[in-house]
């Protein structure tokens, strides 16, 4: 049995200072008993005037003399034994009494202030009362503060907007001349002076699409996955307008050729391959890849040749030159970083104009209202979100979200993005995250209303995913529920666009890589010679 005694808590129970415990064990027939006296500090002032400072200020009775089994005592021996017994009960009893008053010393200073508090109902209603108006005008206060700081934040996102987002041309805005009236008064006459605000600088981009300049085609375009090219498997495709067919020819490589028989403009990819030329299904012309037709059963071979197309292959990708102008040397590479595992390569036809695609790609600002039921779901809103750039640049990084972006000309977005915890972006940067997914969008401009989007999707952890079957029918699920998410959005756009309606008619300080990516365009359709942002733009070509 542990008894515990704290005497600070007793001001009226005090022992002298000059023993600060008890502590006595195997003490007569009661052994194993602990017995522990804790004095305050200032016992000593207290014990002077205290008059039960006696009943507690007993000795500890000591230990008793062994007893040896099988001896008989004598009278005095049995007389000390009793009167031991006798002193260790006294002393006993006292301590248990000494710790019930303890005991009882903190339930009155556990009940005192209870009793000293105890008020009334109809007070305790008007302080509740008094308490709710206070917290009313602290909410008031609250709202009060939120509004200014969403006002500085407004404020400086058109500061930043003014000072690092001067791009748009002014010969090219769309504005709007309020003019603000002010009265100055003179001694003579009234005069009204007025003012000009600022022009609003903005992009039109409205009204139906325009066919495609010329220009726009002198690029290496991505047009397909190797994986989904067999060898005896063909891949249509439309781009900028005009049908194209691939395959794989003898030496294994890709060739792209006009998706029309010479003979009787039958769609050569409902044929087949055969022995690396394709075979129109109507009457079995066949076509290398190069589009010169080898062979024409049943009939005196002539000299036909299809249109033809630049077609290599290079890093899992098939690319096409569907310009006019000789080829360019390079192609740029989409591989992910070092240490990504490839995880998904998706392709999907789609009913937008790719420009409106890629616009909705550069910008992540939306996210946490179109993407709530897919990998934005519990994201919050941001006070401010912000794309960061170099003066000159096709790429940055999105503040707060762990996010890397880049567009790469002619149509392509690159992101990295750093990924901690689920639904928990905002506060790191990519490099603070330990794991990453990599994503390039690919926009292929079928028509000016249809786009031909090709997605890679990479890790650069759990490289054993990519073993379990049927996960690629999962990331293709994801994929197209992301993708739906926005395309509902955007094919509203283009219904508006068609009408008349600017889509780009109100840009803000987030859109910047959106704006950047329409200038680039918009330059190269001009036919400048010199693109904007010339030094991402060239390496991209």
């Amino acid at each position: 049995m542990n008894t515990v005694a704290s005497l600070s808590l007793m001001p009226h129970l005090l022992i002298k200072p000059s023993f600060t415990c008890f502590s006595r064990k195997g003490v007569g027939r009661y052994g194993g008993i602990k017995v522990y006296a804790v004095l305050r500090e200032d016992g000593a002032e207290f014990a002077k005037n205290n008059n039960l400072e006696a009943l507690f200020h007993v000795d500890d009775p000591g230990p008793r003399v062994p007893i040896k089994k099988g001896k008989f005592l004598d009278v005095n021996e049995a007389l000390e034994v009793v009167r031991f017994d006798i002193q260790y009960c006294d002393w006993r009893a006292r301590q248990d009494l000494l710790t019930i008053m303890v005991l009882h010393n903190k339930v009155v200073e556990v009940l005192n202030p209870l009793a000293r508090e105890f008020k009334s109902i109809g007070t305790l209603r008007k302080e509740l009362d008094e308490l709710q108006e206070e917290l009313e005008k602290a909410h008031n206060q609250v709202h009060l503060s939120e509004a200014r700081v969403s006002s500085a934040l407004d404020k400086l996102a058109h500061m930043e907007t003014l000072v690092n987002d001067r791009l748009l041309p002014d010969g090219a805005s769309s504005t709007s001349t309020a003019e603000s009236t002010s009265v100055v008064p003179s001694t003579s006459s009234t005069t009204h002076v007025r003012t000009k605000k600022q022009p609003r600088r903005s992009l039109n981009v409205s009204g139906p699409v325009k066919p495609y300049n010329p220009s726009l085609r002198n690029f290496w375009y991505p047009v397909a996955f190797s994986s989904d090219l067999k060898d005896d498997t063909m891949v249509p495709i439309d781009c900028f307008e005009e049908q194209w067919v691939i395959f794989r020819g003898k030496d294994g490589r890709p060739g792209c050729v006009q998706n029309t028989c010479a003979h009787r403009a039958c769609p050569l990819h409902l044929g087949s391959v055969n022995e690396g030329r394709i075979q129109c299904p109507y009457h079995g012309w066949e076509y290398s890849t190069d589009g010169k037709c080898e062979k024409m059963p049943s009939t005196k071979m002539l000299n036909v040749r299809i249109q033809s197309l630049p077609c290599f292959e290079q890093e899992g990708m098939v690319w096409i030159w569907p310009g006019d102008d000789p080829p360019k040397a390079t192609i740029p590479s989409l591989l992910p970083p070092s240490g990504f595992t490839v995880h998904a390569e998706i392709v999907m036809e789609l009913p937008v104009e790719h420009g409106l695609l890629l616009d909705n790609l550069l910008d992540l600002a939306h996210a946490p209202f179109t993407h709530t039921s897919t990998f934005a779901k519990g994201w919050s809103v941001p006070s401010l979100v912000k794309f960061l750039t170099p003066a000159s640049g096709l790429q940055g990084y999105w503040d707060p979200y762990p996010i890397d972006m880049e567009f790469r000309p002619p149509c392509m977005v690159l992101s990295t993005i750093g990924i901690s915890k689920p639904g928990k972006l905002e506060g790191k940067s990519t490099q603070q995250c330990s794991t990453h997914l990599h994503q390039l969008h690919v926009c292929l401009p079928s028509s000016r209303n249809k786009t031909r989007l090709l997605y890679r999707m990479s890790l650069d952890f759990a490289p054993w995913l990519k073993h379990i079957p049927f996960m690629h029918l999962l990331w293709s699920h994801f994929a197209e529920k992301v993708l739906n998410e926005d395309l509902r959005l955007v094919l509203g756009q283009q219904e508006r666009m068609i009408n008349g309606a600017n889509v780009w008619n109100w840009p803000v300080s987030y859109d910047k890589l959106g704006i950047r990516y329409r200038l680039w365009r918009d330059a190269v359709e001009r036919g400048s010679d010199r693109l904007p942002f010339s030094n991402q733009a060239e390496s991209g070509s």
